[in-house]
């Protein structure tokens, strides 16, 4: 009996040891971790580019290129310009990377002397930065959270069971499905293997500075501020004198600044912005963003498809809502799954997702799905991939969200005017809204995609919807006539079960009930017991531009809960309808 019970004690002993052991080795990690990636492209930075007769020269970094013409390939980009008043107007063009998209960036090169032009080329980062955090749990167990504020790649789960065998961290869910181990290099170091990254990469402890990037704000308490001046066309205004509670707006600041990264389901707000009668009075940054760092604006960049078409039809092409997609492009057919309903699709139907095709990013089974036409690898030039599609309806039929039709707009802007998407931008909407640095994302072919993706600075989205909001003019310049405002934003489809054919388990899973204007949603911001009339562009993980006329406001927020709709489609009336339009009190 004694030999039992020494065993017994024997084994007790071991087990509280090996815990211990368990806890030091375990406490020796807890904290913050990051680590940082960056792909390119290396080559950016001033470029200079020299005439001499015929013959002109580009160089930047220690490439040189010369050419017949202001085209010039590197090896890792591309710029072509054309001269003008201002110097040299052009295009850097930078390769594909880590999302598998190229991207076009504004270039201007100033007359420095006769012959001599210079001007930055500033290609979009790739950049991939993980933080992964170590810590008890409320149940006191040991968890780790990863956190990636480009992509939100977080493993497949919010938060992971952490526990150690040797020199390995082990990071598990209950079902152990999602595991993912990190290999213990030295006290300093983690090596983890990330799929889809090329190859594995290495955590070190973060630095202060890290540490900002992963929590919204450092602790401490807010205080609101006035929105600093630039030469960007914003005028700015304290809150208090366009009638909102300063106090009442810097409480929702504070909630957001406040947010825990590692909660089970996150809230990870990157940028809230909002003018009142015409002013910028609050503009506040989180997670390491900053009034200059241009954002990825996802499907909010659809609603550019409606203003590009408005300010095409203001400078007179023949086109608009009533064209039909077919008619125009005929000369770039015979397309496959000829259908004589196709004859009737127009502008409108692919503006307000009624094109009829099958084209539906809510059903994995659809052919003409974002995801089917950004994996396939057999038709580089996207627009001919959907006027391709077969029909599944009758083009006004029914609503499906579609982000190739979408696109499409941009194939009739260039058959009506001969420029690229990216160049009609930035004449007709960039340049009179005075934006600041912004990257045009491109199709594989080169030209650029009208389905959503650009990089632009939030406060320059912010614009767009003052612009609506003023009857389609900022600061004295027009850039739409009033009566596209009115037509565009105006709500032609309804958003339901009988106008998406789902069934009410399905429209509620997937689907939001409002209605769609041409690129512009209609789903309302909820105050109280009042539904108030808004009109907005949306995206994945967060990105928002809502114009609500009864308060004379428009609200930008940006955000990087990618994937997750459940949290991000919470803001519309959680930030902005319970914050910002409840701060308002005259």
């Amino acid at each position: 009996m004694k030999r039992l019970i020494l065993a017994a004690l024997l084994a007790f002993a071991t087990s509280v040891a090996q815990a211990q052991t368990s806890e030091q080795t375990l406490t020796e990690f807890e904290g913050l971790w990051v680590s940082e990636n960056a792909f390119g492209p290396a080559l950016r930075g001033d470029l200079t580019i020299t005439r001499t007769g015929d013959s002109w020269r580009a160089n930047i970094g220690d490439a040189e290129v010369s050419s017949s013409t202001l085209d010039f390939s590197f090896s890792e980009g591309r710029f072509h310009g054309a001269l003008s008043r201002q110097g040299i107007l052009g295009w850097w063009t930078q390769p594909p990377g880590l999302p598998g998209q190229a991207y076009a960036t504004p270039v201007r090169l100033d007359h420095i002397r006769a012959g001599v032009w210079r001007g930055a080329a500033s290609p979009l980062p790739q950049t991939f930065t993980l933080h992964l955090r170590i810590f008890h749990d409320e149940e006191g167990d040991w968890a780790g959270a990863f956190r990636n504020r480009e992509f939100n790649m977080n493993g497949g789960a919010s938060r992971f069971l952490a526990t150690r065998t040797g020199d390995t961290l082990s990071f598990s869910t209950p079902s152990d499905d999602r595991a993912r181990e990190a290999a213990v290099v030295d006290a300093r170091r983690l090596r983890l293997s990330w799929p889809p990254l090329p190859a594995p990469i290495e955590f070190v402890r973060a630095t202060p500075q890290q540490e900002l990037d992963f929590r919204p704000r450092p602790p401490g308490q807010y205080r609101y501020q006035r929105p600093a001046g630039a030469a960007d066309g914003w005028r700015t205004a304290p809150a208090r004198g366009v009638g909102f509670d300063e106090a009442a707006l810097a409480a929702l600041v504070q909630s957001i600044a406040s947010a825990d990264p590692t909660a089970r389901r996150p809230q990870l707000i990157h940028s809230l912005l909002v003018a009142r009668h015409g002013r910028l009075v609050l503009e506040e940054y989180f997670h390491g963003y900053d009034r200059q760092t241009p954002h990825d604006i996802r499907s909010a960049g659809k609603t550019f498809a409606s203003a590009l078409l408005g300010a095409a039809m203001r400078g007179g092409v023949g086109v608009g809502p009533e064209t039909r997609i077919y008619e125009l492009m005929a000369s770039q057919g015979p397309f496959v799954n000829p259908d004589p309903r196709k004859a009737d699709m127009t502008l409108a139907h692919l503006m307000s997702h009624t094109s009829g095709l099958d084209c539906n990013d809510y059903d994995d089974a659809s052919l003409g799905s974002e995801g089917a036409m950004q994996s396939q690898v057999e038709q580089p030039d996207w627009w001919r991939f959907a006027l391709d599609l077969p029909m599944r309806h009758a083009p006004g039929e029914r609503y499906a969200y579609c982000t190739a039709g979408t696109n499409l707009v941009g194939a009739a802007l260039y058959a009506a005017t001969g420029e690229s998407v990216p160049a009609l931008f930035e004449r007709l909407i960039a340049r009179p809204l005075q934006f600041g640095r912004y990257h045009w994302n491109l199709m594989p072919n080169g030209e650029g995609y009208l389905g959503g993706g650009a990089y632009l600075r939030p406060l320059d989205l912010l614009k767009l919807g003052q612009a609506y909001l003023n009857g389609g003019v900022w600061n004295g310049k027009r850039i739409v006539d009033r009566d596209w405002v009115r037509v565009s934003t105006s709500s032609h489809v309804e958003i339901n079960e009988a106008t998406t054919g789902m069934d009410a388990d399905t429209f509620a899973n997937v689907a939001i009930r409002g209605a769609d204007g041409y690129g512009w949603h209609r789903y309302g911001v909820r105050v109280g017991g009042r539904m108030l009339e808004a009109y907005e562009a949306n995206g994945n993980g967060g990105q928002f531009l809502i114009v609500v006329p009864e308060y004379d406001l428009v609200v930008v927020i940006t955000g990087g809960n990618y994937g997750q709709g459940g949290i991000w489609n919470r803001w519309r009336e959680g930030i902005v309808g319970q914050g910002v339009i409840a701060a308002i009190r005259d």
